[in-house]
């Protein structure tokens, strides 16, 4: 039977594949052109045949349960990929370029002067009650004075199609092997998809970390050591370290095989023997890093790291402390961070945010919970919120007193109608809501990964796209405009 495209309904969402009833964006009618021609069965096995191969390739991602413990699952994954045209892509990259930038001489200002708080324009409380501010980090120099080498972003596209930032990620933040992966899967699944369009490539993201890498490498040799220090193979995100240090031809580490020497240098524990270490791109939370600072049972991390660190004799990606920004509630105040260090607009606007702290904010959040989202200020993963407009009265005071007893943790933003596209459900399509993950590198130079991972609400009518939550995946296309 032919894919029947009448009932597709976006139902009043701004849907990136159709602009009206069995109508196809521009810039996606020979995609849909090339599905009209499909029967459900072709569907189905083209699915099938995605599904096969990330098993093959082992594309997998971790879940913990209080029922069953940690479960591995094969990465979910749409075939259909979500198309954005280069002309809006450059505005976004553009608008991440400059949120970055601002961020990275944010932090190294709060380490160092914090002339942004004695000029009244970010609070010294939420600076004083960050979960993420380290002390041990003050005065520290980083190269370049770049802290947030690896950033990102969450964007999101609301029913007029505007573009937001939703958040940014700027400790260890994860899921670009997947995006990586869904090029992959697609090219394996629908070869023919590429001889109509040419999508910007994504594979040479590695390179271009691994150069980043480089740049940061306090020894200047022709060919530094970078290894990828993980937590081991119970992390979520163990593929993706495994993967990426594969794909960079760097050694994948744990703690264990890394030692700091008397004279502050880390070396690598080889069958060779001892071997320099020259950059970390670290996948391990501050806490965990080094026991001599932080958490002392750690035995994820290596002991003296934070002394070679200062000491100048290895680079640290990211730097620890640049998760003092990675908190939802100095994401409200990043249009005022753009202005005060930059001088500039934002190109790409935060979303409405209430700041829980100051008291008519507050009120009016408290008023409004049944409309609004809230959120605590450095939870991950769509975990701890209230989603107002299908919260129970009993969520919503148990979130009213939380509120109330701690203010400064939360903010609360209106319920976006985030943007639809089409996703392949039980052989035909329907629109699924989705948000965008795109990477930025800052070193001697910055880059914005071409498209990003696009996560998808597989459930209908749900608005959270985690992976841990029933969420999954899509291929993203950046193509010229010309390409409609």
């Amino acid at each position: 039977m032919a894919i029947d495209l009448t009932q597709y309904n976006p139902a009043g969402f701004y849907d990136e594949t159709f602009s009206g009833k069995n109508r196809a964006r521009n810039y996606c009618k020979k995609l849909i052109k090339r599905f009209r021609k499909m029967d459900e069965e072709d569907l189905a096995a083209r699915q099938m045949a995605a599904e096969l191969a990330i098993k093959e390739k082992g594309i997998s991602f971790r879940i913990y349960t209080k029922k069953d413990g940690a479960i591995d699952r094969n990465w979910p994954f749409d075939i259909l990929p979500r198309i954005i045209q280069k002309s809006e892509w450059d505005v976004i990259e553009a608008g991440l370029i400059q949120r970055v930038k601002a961020l990275n001489l944010f932090i190294n200002d709060l380490y160092h002067e914090q002339k942004i708080i004695k000029d009244g324009v970010f609070p010294a409380e939420v600076l004083a009650d960050s979960k993420n501010f380290r002390p041990q980090c003050v005065g520290v120099n980083p190269p370049s004075a770049i802290w947030a080498h690896v950033c990102g972003s969450d964007l999101v596209r609301d029913t007029d199609g505007t573009v937001y930032v939703l958040e940014d990620n700027l400790r260890v933040p994860s899921g670009v092997s997947y995006m990586i992966a869904n090029r992959e899967v697609t090219k394996h699944v629908f070869p023919e998809l590429f001889e109509t369009y040419a999508p910007l490539p994504v594979d040479d993201y590695p390179t271009r970390l691994h150069d980043m890498l480089v740049s940061v490498s306090p020894r200047k040799v022709k060919r530094p050591e970078v290894v990828v220090l993980t937590p081991g193979i119970y992390n979520s995100a163990y593929y993706e370290h495994a993967y990426l240090a594969h794909q960079m031809g760097a050694e994948l580490v744990e703690g264990r095989d890394l030692f700091v020497d008397k004279e502050n240098i880390v070396y690598m524990r080889t069958v060779a023997g001892p071997q320099r270490v020259d950059v970390i791109y670290r996948r391990i939370d501050d806490e965990f890093l080094d026991p001599e600072v932080f958490r002392k049972d750690s035995t994820l991390g290596v002991p003296g790291l934070m002394r070679a660190w200062k000491a100048g004799n290895v680079g640290l990606a990211n730097a620890p402390g640049a998760g003092v920004a990675d908190d939802k509630v100095v994401y409200a105040f990043v249009p005022d961070i753009i202005r005060y260090y930059l001088h500039e607009e934002p190109i790409i606007a935060n979303v409405p945010t209430y700041r829980c702290m100051y008291k008519e904010e507050r009120e009016y959040a408290l008023a409004n919970l049944d409309k609004l989202v809230v959120k605590p200020a450095n939870e991950s993963g769509g975990y701890g919120m209230l989603i107002g407009p299908v919260s129970t009265k009993a969520e919503r005071e148990k979130f009213a007193k939380l509120i109330k007893r701690n203010p400064r943790n939360y903010i609360a933003q209106p319920t976006l109608g985030i943007s639809t596209v089409a996703t392949i459900v039980d052989k035909k399509l329907e629109p699924r809501h989705v948000d965008l993950r795109p990477f930025i590198l800052s070193g001697k130079k910055t880059m914005v990964t071409t498209g990003g991972l696009t996560r998808v609400a597989l459930r209908k009518g749900s608005l959270v796209v985690n992976s841990s939550q029933g969420g999954g995946s899509k291929d993203t296309w950046i193509v010229a405009d010309g390409e409609d």
